[in-house]
This record gives C-alpha cells, sequence and structure tokens, in this order.
C-alpha cells in the first residue's frame, strides 16, 4: 500500500515537499512515479525513479524545479517542489512499478500499485 502526503495550499513561488511511503512493500525494488491529474483530466506525467540505478525523469512543465528521491532506510520517496505555479495546482498521485521500462516510465498503465491523492493548491 501507497501512502501520499505533504500536499497544502501554498502561494506562488513556494515549496511543497511531498512523500509516497508504502507499507507491505519495499520500494527500493520499485520504479516510482508521481502523476497530477485536475478533475476532469487525464492523470498527468510528474517524475520518475527508477528502480536499477535511481536515474529519474521529469516532464518538461517541471524539470528544474521538481526533485524527485528516495530514501530507502524510510522506504519512501520524496517529491520536492519548488518555484511552484498556479497550473502546478492537482492532485497528486505516486505509484510503483516493478518492470517498467525507460520507454513506459510516463505512462501511468504501466504502474502496478497506486496511493491515494493528496492534493496540491498555488495560489497567484
Amino acid at each position: 500500500q501507497l501512502q501520499a502526503s505533504g500536499g497544502g495550499l501554498v502561494q506562488a513561488g513556494g515549496s511543497l515537499r511531498l512523500s509516497c511511503a508504502a507499507s507491505g512493500r519495499t520500494l527500493s525494488s520499485y520504479s516510482v512515479g508521481w502523476f497530477r491529474q485536475i478533475a476532469g483530466k487525464e492523470r498527468e506525467f510528474v517524475a520518475a525513479i527508477r528502480r536499477n540505478g535511481g536515474s529519474t525523469h521529469y516532464a518538461t512543465s517541471v524539470k528544474g524545479r521538481f526533485t524527485i528521491s528516495r530514501d530507502n532506510a524510510k522506504n519512501t520517496v520524496y517529491l520536492q517542489m519548488s518555484s511552484l505555479k498556479p497550473e502546478d495546482t492537482a492532485v497528486y498521485h505516486c505509484a510503483a512499478g516493478a518492470n517498467l521500462i525507460l520507454s513506459s516510465i510516463a505512462s501511468a498503465l504501466r504502474y502496478d500499485y497506486w496511493g491515494q491523492g493528496t492534493q496540491v493548491t498555488v495560489s497567484s
């Protein structure tokens, strides 16, 4: 089971850190991704960190502002979000996939397990 937390209300230009904690699974055995969704729209890829080697990948819209990382000792993956913009407002979900290849890292359909979302609201 995955548990996402850390969302909230922040002003534009501010920062938030989201956490994705796992219970019953060892997250280091999975590639982990963050996706976001606005009501009525499809889930959008934000960032991912791969199982093997820990390479990181970002959507163009967040590159340079967001950083994904893991703490294996805490069985948690983080998404540090800085220089937030109103367009970053969404529900953020974390997901884990066991056998993701690089070309699938941004595809929500390829992930096996999902946590509930955490709301991020950025005010202008």
